[in-house]
């Protein structure tokens, strides 16, 4: 994959934290945790990345904050029931140059490889990553490219709210929710959403 493949990353969240990560940033886990906000985390995934290093730094996974490359990922289908309550907020693809950010090739909680931005990209499947479906007959191949189609862009403590362009949302009733909290560029993309 190239730095031309990635229009823009994405963030899954629910919509009443908008209003508070515009003001404070996309958070790492670690510094989340002063902040009241409703999580959209699952506890035993989290459970598995807190014992996460990442290799060459002297930091945890959870001192990053994470963003994939395409929201339409199996993070994403778990959460279909709550389509009304939760955005995808869009960041600018230029964040990849910042200093610091690593990229995974597959969910973090995984068995993954952590490589900064020049490193990985390359090594990384666009067709995989931002395929519509990951379903086979076959349970392995299914399993892993459900962990590839989340794999993560991990950024040191916070992406700035300035990196934050707009927000998709799967319906009319989340638009309307998201556009009463925020004055944020709200777009409806169904076919994003499950």
């Amino acid at each position: 994959m190239n730095r031309c493949d990635v229009e823009e990353l994405h963030f899954i969240t629910y919509i009443e934290n908008v209003p508070s990560i515009l003001k404070r940033g996309i958070l790492s886990h670690n510094i989340s945790r002063n902040i009241n906000f409703h999580d959209i985390s699952e506890s035993g995934v989290q459970e598995l990345r807190a014992k996460k290093k990442i290799p060459g730094t002297n930091r945890s996974l959870h001192d990053y904050a994470n963003l994939y490359f395409d929201a339409h990922n199996p993070m994403l289908s778990a959460r279909r029931s709550e389509n009304d309550k939760i955005c995808v907020l869009r960041i600018k693809n230029i964040v990849l140059n910042i200093d610091g950010v690593i990229i995974t090739d597959k969910n973090a909680a995984r068995e993954c490889w952590f490589k900064t931005v020049d490193e990985g990209l390359p090594l990384l499947n666009k067709d995989e990553i931002y395929a519509t479906f990951w379903i086979y007959d076959n349970p392995i191949k299914q399993d892993k490219h459900k962990g590839i189609k989340c794999a993560e862009v991990l950024f040191p403590d916070c992406v700035h709210p300035d990196y934050i362009i707009g927000a998709y949302v799967a319906d009319s009733i989340a638009f309307e929710n998201l556009c009463n909290l925020s004055d944020i560029n709200v777009i409806i993309k169904s076919e994003l959403f499950f």
